[in-house]
């Protein structure tokens, strides 16, 4: 194919993976956070990635601007969606997955749908309909505690029935082992959604070429890279730009067992460390306002940390006594108004673990987009903002990354 593949993410961090995976299949990528305005100036491309934040959001609200994006790409020349979601299928049983494909589908005239969560890169994979991380099975992971969407299900096929009325099919694994030929006979015919098993690269990339033709493919960075693969036959881009230099802070909200692993190495290693209380100081401003003073306290310090990410029973206490909106909701404007301060104070990097922080970091400095960099752990680029005036950004999944990720990317 020639034309471009626009993609659409629910969230900034998965925006970042899926770029990354269109880049290393070969494919000259942008990504914007945020739907663009429509007389931005585009450099020579053959992929667009629109980074929204519609994980956890209304339905209404998702599918909303999820069709903006969508029109704004096919005034592109996007002749190719790629839909990207989490790699665990972070949803509830009213969306987003569902309401954001049905409205998508709808409007792509897209009669049929193949896709997979897999990304075993990521330690995700699909077998039998159901969704591994690792070796365990979604709803005995850690995802099961997710404050916004708990994930206590496995079986994907009944996860996306209960958030849609348009059929849903699966194709096991038995089917993808006997070829490219096999899948498309399984499908052809089947109208709806056909979530398709895989566990390897080789099973991604042989999807890649199944779906190569499609209008509308959905998935995670694992067979947004297959498709990629499919469409450049595998030629690789020029390696990215070097890691930038330059004063960092970590700022991390997630709460993902991954990250608070990556906090505590931190922590061991004696970074300084700074942790925002939104039940002490529910009030952003005054909460922003204590971090930055605490910022400017320290001499000679290496990537200090700024945190809220907190063990599930901590976070429900939180929650309890401040509600689930209103406490993330405080959080988040206030990591905004942190990342403001440090950028004034000349912090050249900063690190952001979890979406919902990515996302209030990127609105609060006014960052469209940038050029995706080296990458600090698979699927986790540095970000290099056009213009001088933003630091970049590392832009980490909650669950993504060594143990040292946080203490590496931030280190000197």
């Amino acid at each position: 194919m020639t034309g471009v593949l626009g993609a659409i993410a629910d969230d900034f961090t998965g925006a970042t993976d899926v770029a990354v995976a269109f880049r290393r299949g070969g494919l000259r990528t942008l990504l914007f956070f945020g739907v663009p305005p429509e007389a931005e100036v585009l450099p020579p491309h053959d992929a667009i990635v629109i980074a929204l934040k519609s994980r956890a959001i209304p339905a209404a609200d998702a599918v909303s601007s999820s069709m903006e994006a969508l029109e704004w790409l096919r005034n592109r020349n996007a002749e190719q969606i790629y839909f990207k979601y989490c790699s665990t299928f972070d949803s509830t049983p009213r969306g987003n997955i569902g309401p954001v494909l049905d409205a998508l589908s709808q409007a792509t005239s897209s009669s049929r749908v193949l896709m997979t969560p897999s990304s075993p890169e990521h330690g995700r994979t699909q077998y039998q309909g159901h969704l591994f991380v690792g070796d365990t099975l979604l709803a005995e992971s850690p995802l099961r505690d997710h404050p916004a969407t708990p994930m206590t299900d496995s079986h994907l096929p009944r996860l996306l029935r209960a958030q849609t009325t348009t059929p849903v099919f699966l194709v096991t694994h038995d089917v993808v082992r006997r070829g490219e030929t096999a899948v498309r006979e399984a499908i052809d015919g089947h109208s709806g959604y056909v979530l398709v098993d895989a566990l390897t690269e080789e099973d991604l990339r042989l999807l890649g070429r199944v779906a190569v033709n499609s209008p509308l493919v959905a998935g995670a960075a694992g067979l947004a890279a297959g498709l990629a693969t499919a469409r450049t036959s595998g030629t690789p881009l020029a390696s990215g730009t070097h890691a930038p230099t330059g004063p960092a802070v970590v700022l991390s909200g997630s709460c993902s067992a991954r990250t608070l692993e990556q906090i505590a190495v931190m922590l061991r290693l004696g970074r300084p460390a700074h942790r925002l209380d939104p039940v002490a100081t529910p009030d952003p401003d005054a909460l922003a306002a204590g971090a930055l003073a605490w910022y400017d306290s320290l001499t000679d310090a290496v990537g200090p940390l700024v945190y809220s990410s907190s063990n599930p029973a901590d976070l429900q206490r939180t929650q309890e006594k401040l509600g689930v909106a209103r406490s993330a909701g405080i959080l988040e404007e206030a990591t905004g108004l942190i990342a403001l301060g440090l950028a004034g104070r000349g912090v050249r990097r900063l690190v952001a673990a979890g979406g919902e922080t990515s996302g209030a970091i990127v609105t609060a400095l006014g960052v469209r987009g940038g050029v995706i960099g080296s990458e600090a752990a698979s699927g986790v680029p540095w970000i290099h903002p056009v213009g001088d005036r933003h630091p970049a950004l590392l832009l980490k999944s909650g669950n993504f990354g060594e143990p040292d990720l946080l203490a590496t990317a931030s280190a000197s």
